[in-house]
């Protein structure tokens, strides 16, 4: 069992799979970049983020920007979308008559990707909510930008499993502080740290002390030959509890 300051980002589920590097250099080295997928990908979200849109319709309760945790999993975050349907197998929530079961949509730019990342994260989300509501969620949603639909997605023991494990190895890794190694792929191509990473001296140790140790060597470079851009930093998890 983790404490809330231990929580990690379930969106680094994502990086995680994609990634181990990539997800080390966002989330303990605090590197970012931005690159036309990251952008596209921030404006789908706005609508989906935007708290002022909580709606009913008919037998489904529709939220967004909904903040969840497990204690367990030492992950945190906020869901895209989460309906609440009327069901039997539900939980009671506050100002509303009768059961209600979660549903978690997750909104994504482009089209369905095979690296599973997508669903690893989603499933983690259903996984805190279950925590916090003390319920069972069978399935979710993924939708995607370009076919503009849904794709279900079922949440089963196998994907639960690779949550926890992955969950496991994000926190060792955390708690050591270390950037993994890796070898170039043509997936480098996609990512938005590509700049940043540098592959190729990965074998040196972590990018932020490659950088500072080349300034500090040749005091009389440009800084800005050696600094690549780092535009803005990830702030840690989200926690806390939230009220529905």
């Amino acid at each position: 069992m983790y404490e809330p300051d231990d929580c990690l980002m379930i969106s680094g589920l994502q990086h995680f799979r994609f990634c181990r590097r990539q997800w080390a250099l966002i989330h303990i080295e605090q590197q970012w970049a931005e690159n036309l997928r990251t952008v596209e990908g921030e404006l789908m979200h706005e609508r989906a983020h935007d708290e002022s849109l909580r709606e009913s319709r008919g037998d489904t309760i529709i939220t967004r920007s909904l903040r969840v945790y497990s204690l367990t999993l030492g992950l945190s975050g906020q869901c895209d979308v989460v309906e609440f349907r009327r069901s039997a197998q539900g939980v009671p929530l506050a100002g509303h008559e009768g059961l209600w079961l979660p549903y978690p949509v997750e909104y994504k730019r482009g089209k369905p990707k095979d690296d599973g990342c997508d669903e690893l994260q989603l499933c983690a989300q259903a996984m805190c909510l279950e925590e916090m509501l003390c319920c069972t969620i069978d399935s979710g949603a993924l939708f995607y930008g370009e076919p503009r639909r849904r794709t279900r997605v079922e949440f089963t023991d196998a994907l639960r499993r690779e949550v926890v494990d992955d969950a496991a190895e994000m926190h060792e890794l955390y708690r050591r502080g270390h950037t993994p190694r890796v070898k170039p792929t043509k997936s480098c191509n996609a990512c938005s740290l590509k700049e940043l990473c540098l592959p190729r001296l990965s074998r040196t140790g972590t990018v932020a002390a490659y950088l500072r140790d080349n300034m500090e060597d040749t005091p009389g470079r440009n800084c800005s030959t050696l600094c690549l851009s780092q535009r803005r930093t990830h702030t840690s998890a989200l926690t806390g509890r939230t009220s529905l």
